[in-house]
């Protein structure tokens, strides 16, 4: 997957909030986050009801396919998950996967214990793809507000114009002037999503070999 190079992370086009052409389309303030997710589900290929009800998650990498449960924690989180990407811009590349997962965690997932893993394997993703992009994603997110902080999510929310959230929630108000302290903040959570991933795979590796070893 080839990214194209970005500008400063904080070159951000503040009418649309839009971060990588190449990775989504434009959802400019004037539209209804209704209207900017049907867009976001249509271009990512994602069914209209955003799969939230399926039982299971099922991604490909490459050729290989992916799956594991859509807990309840999960499509909890994944409503206001799908929002972020449409108020951030990023997009649902593995490399725009990453970026959302970095600018979350950066913005923190509050009660959203779902959304705290899932992200720090996508941040790890990010390392690997493009960890250029996905550090200026988590540097954009410092200091910022974001849906897990608010009031769960509701349809009414769905109404509400773009502008209006990203005004509310003063998005790249941090943006601008990442403190030291973010770029520390940058580099433990990348140490963190190293060492998930070590434990994740080496729990995977350890019950393949289990279930092998059992087998024979």
């Amino acid at each position: 997957m080839n990214a194209t190079p970005q500008p400063s992370a904080h070159d951000v086009d503040h009418a649309s909030h839009r971060t990588d052409a190449a990775d989504a389309p434009d959802y400019p303030d004037d539209m209804t986050a209704r209207e900017g997710r049907a867009l976001y589900f249509a271009t990512g290929g994602i069914p209209a009801d955003g799969g939230y009800e399926d039982d299971w998650v099922k991604l490909k990498m490459g050729p290989i396919p992916v799956g594991f449960p859509n807990t309840e924690g999960r499509r909890r989180a994944v409503k206001l998950h799908d929002l972020h990407h449409v108020l951030t811009g990023y997009g649902t590349s593995w490399t725009g996967e990453a970026e959302i997962s970095a600018w979350e965690i950066a913005s923190g997932c509050a009660s959203y214990t779902a959304a705290w893993v899932i992200n720090l394997g996508g941040l790890f993703i990010g390392l690997v793809v493009n960890p250029g992009r996905t550090r200026r994603a988590f540097l954009r997110g410092c200091g910022a507000n974001n849906l897990y902080h608010g009031e769960p999510f509701s349809e009414a929310l769905l109404d509400t114009r773009l502008g209006t959230i990203r005004a509310r929630l003063a998005f790249d108000a941090a943006a601008a002037s990442p403190s030291p302290g973010d770029h520390l903040r940058w580099l433990a959570w990348a140490g963190a999503s190293i060492v998930y991933a070590a434990v994740t795979l080496g729990l995977v590796v350890g019950g393949i070999t289990a279930l092998v070893r059992w087998l024979l």
